[in-house]
């Protein structure tokens, strides 16, 4: 296999590829049905394209299928990426499920990260992904009924055993995160930025006094930023509970976009790479992952790492993002 080899960032102590990999896509029900030997391809094109970041969780797919996907995937090359996952989400039998609330429209997510199941998360995830040691570990998302100090010095008891490298917050507040770093060093905290749901930034500020690396889910707005995204598949696309691509809002949105997309077509990019370029500005130790199941459209993702922006060319951006209100929510968590 040639790899192509792209800048690369920091995470804290982590080296990233400058722009990661999500393998969320890659497991039926978020953009519509894909088997195996697709979504295999799409992970041999993201590490040929010089992707060293692959993300995914427990969560993703049904009992952890994400995972072994990628377990099968890095037979002969684990050493070659850092590989992070989370846990939290997929609540084990017996355990009781806490709610944590969103705005997408399923209107709750099940989570449990009681220190009592961590070690058993994480003995999970190793055994799916086919490895001995997980690079970056995630709380996938707070739990309301568990002080995060807690959880924290559970996955350092894991780190001290040497099953995780490092440990790594999502979706979390700047307070929280405050927290859980003074329990354990914390090397990245993941959060949804792109150009149509801006990060927190009292979070922001807090990463950057910490030296906590960021790392951008979503930065490609679900595909909206792509420019290409006119309509949902069907029942088994997750979008159709982000109320920023209901039909009447999603044409209002592409409308509303345009001067975007047009700078875009200017410079020679496309609007996604526009996107995850403009992100890789905003800060210099940011690692978006975005996701998808299109080997061309994987390696033009990935193209993005090496796209300079002159300052005059982010001062037009960021005008035309100003006056770029999407209608509909379009971020998980509503901001406190």
């Amino acid at each position: 296999m040639t790899t192509t080899a792209i800048p690369t960032r920091t995470l804290g102590p982590l080296t990233s590829s400058a722009i990661g990999f999500g393998a969320m896509v890659l497991s039926p029900g978020v953009y519509g049905g894909i088997d195996d030997d697709r979504a295999l391809a799409a992970l041999d094109a993201a590490l040929e394209a010089g992707a060293t970041h692959l993300d995914t969780s427990d969560a993703y797919g049904d009992a952890g299928h994400n995972e072994r996907l990628l377990g099968r995937a890095l037979r002969g090359r684990r050493d070659d990426v850092l590989l992070a996952t989370k846990f939290g989400l997929a609540v084990p039998e017996g355990a009781e499920a806490h709610t944590h609330p969103v705005s997408y429209d399923f209107g709750e997510l099940r989570v449990n990260t009681e220190p009592r199941y961590v070690r058993g998360y994480a003995e999970s995830s190793l055994r799916n992904l086919a490895t001995d040691r997980i690079d970056l570990y995630y709380v996938h998302f707070p739990d309301p009924t568990v002080p995060i100090e807690d959880t924290a010095g559970a996955v350092a008891e894991l780190v001290k055993d040497g099953l995780v490298r490092h440990f790594g917050l999502s979706n979390v507040t700047a307070e929280q995160l405050r927290r859980a770093h003074a329990v354990h060093p914390v090397a990245a905290v993941q959060v949804q930025w792109s150009m149509w749901s801006q990060a927190d930034p009292a979070l922001f500020a807090t990463a950057r006094e910490l030296g906590v690396g960021i790392v951008a889910w979503s930065p490609l707005g679900s595909g909206f930023l792509t420019g290409t995204v006119r309509s949902l598949a069907g029942d088994d696309d997750f979008r159709r509970f982000i109320p920023g691509f209901r039909d009447g809002n999603l044409q209002a949105n592409n409308d509303r976009f345009a001067p975007v997309r047009a700078i875009a077509t200017e410079l020679g990019l496309t609007p996604g790479q526009l996107a995850l370029a403009w992100l890789l500005h905003q800060y210099e130790h940011v690692v978006p992952i975005p996701g998808s199941r299109t080997p061309a459209h994987i390696a033009e993702n990935l193209a993005a790492a090496r796209v300079e922006l002159a300052p005059d060319t982010l001062t037009r951006i960021d005008r035309a993002l100003a006056a770029f209100a999407p209608e509909g929510a379009t971020t998980l968590l509503e901001r406190s």
